[in-house]
């Protein structure tokens, strides 16, 4: 009988996605190239959604929870990996079309993987994951719109406190520009501080309708809440400036006009972590190899264990974790 290792999946309960711990086999996932032995993986806004069941992220049950993973290839029918490799994955589908990170093993198409950059383990890769990564996506956007500068205006970073804005305030501040942090927990000050934030913006300052057109303070934000929020940073936005937006924990709606873009010529960049192409991948890895300070990282990043994930979905998606977590898929 093949060796089993358990996963979490979410299954169809009475029409309604339900996740649940169950015992696979090798022979039951997906038949692709390449079979990865998990080491990690984290938890996700996306993640939250889908395991507590508050969000349809699934879109085909049953289906291996987590957008991505961390680990070693164990067998490979591509050229490009051989066994012994060692391998990150963001996105792609995972965890809506095609089976995720919550699990001993898995089977990925080749082109899926990115090779563990060099200053890295596979722990800390997921330290970093895909709210990382799209931070970094993020960061490379706005410089290469070419609005930030270490001497100029302020840059704002919404859901600071979040995986994708801890990265991302961290990365700036390393970069040299002077970093505002738009948060709800004021008890996540000092930690913010210590990433490299100089100010700070109350979360429901910038929830709160507001005219299409307000003070010029930003030259470029990242933002990762959307809706009213994002209204509001567009508004905030200098002229000629840019805004990298990457998320929607504040609603999918935009309730803006197009006052800013045209008055001001401010950019609003979307950034799109989950079908990035191989070269905008390596260079967001690179950024955060030569940026993300190593003590940021510990600072940001706990590890749980793999049977902490129901409950750490319910916390993600309440808003009550600080920065990441990485899950230890062995534990």
């Amino acid at each position: 009988m093949s060796e089993t290792f358990r996963a979490l999946m979410i299954v169809d309960q009475d029409g309604k996605p339900k996740a649940e711990f169950r015992e696979l086999t090798r022979e039951m996932l997906p038949d692709h190239e390449v079979l990865v032995e998990v080491a990690y993986s984290t938890v996700n806004y996306k993640d939250g959604l889908a395991v507590s069941g508050k969000g349809r992220i699934a879109r085909r049950l049953p289906m291996v929870a987590g957008i991505d993973l961390a680990g070693i290839v164990v067998e490979s029918r591509s050229p490009d990996w051989a066994p012994g490799d060692k391998v990150i994955v963001n996105g792609w589908g995972l965890s809506e079309t095609e089976w995720g990170g919550y699990t001993r093993f898995q089977r990925l198409k080749p082109e899926w993987l990115t090779r563990l950059p060099e200053g890295f383990t596979l722990e800390q890769a997921m330290a970093v994951g895909t709210a990382g990564y799209t931070a970094a996506l993020c960061v490379d956007a706005l410089e290469d719109w070419g609005v930030i500068s270490a001497d100029g205006r302020e840059v704002l970073v919404t859901g600071a406190a979040g995986g994708v804005g801890s990265t991302a305030v961290s990365l700036l501040a390393a970069k040299g520009y002077r970093v505002t942090a738009a948060t709800g927990r004021p008890e996540t000050h000092d930690y913010l501080s210590e990433l490299g934030a100089t100010g700070f913006v109350e979360r429901a300052a910038l929830a709160e309708k507001g005219p299409a057109l307000q003070k010029e303070r930003w030259s470029g934000a990242v933002d990762s809440v959307g809706s009213t929020t994002l209204a509001n940073v567009l508004a905030q936005t200098a002229y000629g400036g840019a805004v990298a937006a990457c998320g929607l924990a504040g609603g999918m709606d935009l309730p803006a006009t197009v006052a800013p873009h045209i008055l001001r010529a401010v950019a609003l960049l979307g950034v799109d972590s989950v079908f990035a192409p191989l070269a905008k991948r390596n260079r967001a890895w690179a950024t955060l190899a030569q940026h993300l300070d190593q003590a940021h990282l510990a600072r940001i990043a706990r590890t749980e264990p793999l049977s902490a994930l129901p409950a750490l979905a319910d916390d993600i998606v309440a808003g009550r974790i600080r920065g990441r977590v990485v899950i230890d898929i062995a534990s």
